[in-house]
């Protein structure tokens, strides 16, 4: 005869595939998460204006070639010298009331050229700067 009581097996909550569970929705939602690094910098976008003139006189256009050439107002600048910029904008600047600059640069000039278009710029008084670009859309590379 058994006299024993019959023990019963106390119920038991295995936590191993609830921490499983828990950590691939973590990597789920880690690796799914998009991080804006957007907010870091605060950026005034131009935006376009299909109503502009063609009229601009007080524009000077500095273009810089891949090679590190300036070209301003389609007359070609001898030296590549930040005084001899300074100089030669501020002769394009002399008959214009409020002018601004807009440089285009190659897609391969160097970084260093288009600082010292703009640090000739500051260096003239020409406060008023702009870039040139175009748009990616149906682009060939060739230009228009």
């Amino acid at each position: 005869m058994n006299f024993r009581r019959p023990t019963t097996d106390e119920p038991e909550i295995n936590l191993i595939p609830f921490i499983d569970v828990l950590l691939v929705v973590l990597i789920f939602l880690m690796l799914s998460t998009t991080y804006s690094k957007f907010t870091e910098l605060q950026v005034n976008l131009p935006v376009a204006n299909a109503e502009a003139t063609k009229d601009r006189p007080a524009e000077i256009i500095v273009s810089v070639s891949a090679e590190g050439r300036y070209v301003i107002d389609r007359q070609a600048v001898e030296g590549r010298s930040v005084d001899t910029l300074a100089a030669a904008l501020r002769t394009a600047a002399a008959d214009r009331k409020d002018p601004f600059i807009i440089i285009s640069a190659d897609a391969t000039a160097a970084h260093q050229s288009v600082i010292n278009v703009l640090d000739a710029a500051r260096r003239a008084g020409l406060a008023r700067v702009t870039f040139a670009a175009r748009s990616g859309q149906g682009d060939s590379g060739n230009a228009p």
